[in-house]
């Protein structure tokens, strides 16, 4: 049902053993999150013109994680690249919760990081597969789970997570100070036969030395479809994709065992 801009929005700111694959999915990537860029997929070409946010867009772009928040969850697929090859993780984020809950599988890598996954903005536990499914189970396994700290540095990995997690708000942004801080419109074109306008997050002329730090893909009510983030040292870009399958409500896995030891990077 297409919801409107809440009241006031304006105004508000805005094959391997368990523990060994485990540390393979612990070290994959080597770029801080910190230095994310984000650009355009699609396979579209940059816009000849990049222009300022209209009214209505700066609005858009305003509710869009509090869009995500009001559902309460989201199934997502994020795919993640590295050196050895793509990660993808399938599933949900609860974003009153601030969970994620899914399946992490190798694409064009060996399978030794596969496995369940969940994450909060602390923590990361695994459970190793030797032949992961396509989507997680909706009841966590009781046991075989290990965990560790959370990295937003050094880790891509990790670093996605994270991002997916910090799509959600309780509250809109504020629209008015979108533009101001360098939001701008990119272009337009379709997510899974959506219509929406792609756009630049706020600070998007300024970091990291690019010419954009984060793109959106809205709808017309501004729901969140697509974010895309290139990862500096990779050729190819993060991508988090909402709706793409059933969101499934996230549980939380049981008690975990804390993984051993320093977790080796690839």
């Amino acid at each position: 049902m297409r919801r409107g801009l809440p009241r006031g929005a304006a105004d508000r700111r805005g094959r391997t053993r368990p523990r060994a694959r485990w540390a393979a999915v612990a070290g994959i990537g080597v770029a801080a999150a910190a230095a994310l860029a984000f650009a355009l997929s699609d396979g579209g070409d940059e816009p000849a013109v990049r222009r300022a946010l209209t009214s209505d867009e700066a609005n858009r772009l305003a509710v869009a994680r509090f869009r995500n928040y009001e559902a309460e969850g989201r199934a997502v697929t994020i795919t993640v690249p590295g050196t050895a090859g793509e990660s993808v993780v399938t599933g949900s984020v609860d974003y009153h919760a601030k969970t994620g809950y899914g399946v992490v599988r190798g694409s064009g890598r060996d399978a030794s990081g596969d496995g369940l996954i969940e994450w909060t903005a602390t923590t990361v536990r695994f459970h190793p597969l030797a032949n992961a499914p396509a989507t997680a189970p909706a009841s966590p396994p009781a046991t075989g789970w290990y965990d560790r700290p959370l990295r937003t540095a050094g880790n891509t990995l990790d670093g996605s997570l994270a991002i997916a997690l910090g799509l959600g708000n309780d509250r809109p942004d504020n629209p008015q100070l979108l533009p101001q801080n360098g939001a701008e419109w990119v272009g337009s074109g379709q997510v899974r036969g959506r219509p929406t306008d792609v756009m630049t997050g706020p600070d998007a002329r300024g970091k990291a030395g690019t010419a954009d730090t984060v793109r959106y893909w809205i709808g017309a009510d501004g729901t969140m479809y697509r974010v895309q983030a290139d990862v500096a040292s990779e050729p190819r870009p993060v991508v988090i994709e909402f709706d793409t399958q059933k969101y499934v409500p996230v549980r939380r896995a049981p008690k975990a065992t804390p993984t051993p030891g320093p977790t080796p990077k690839r």
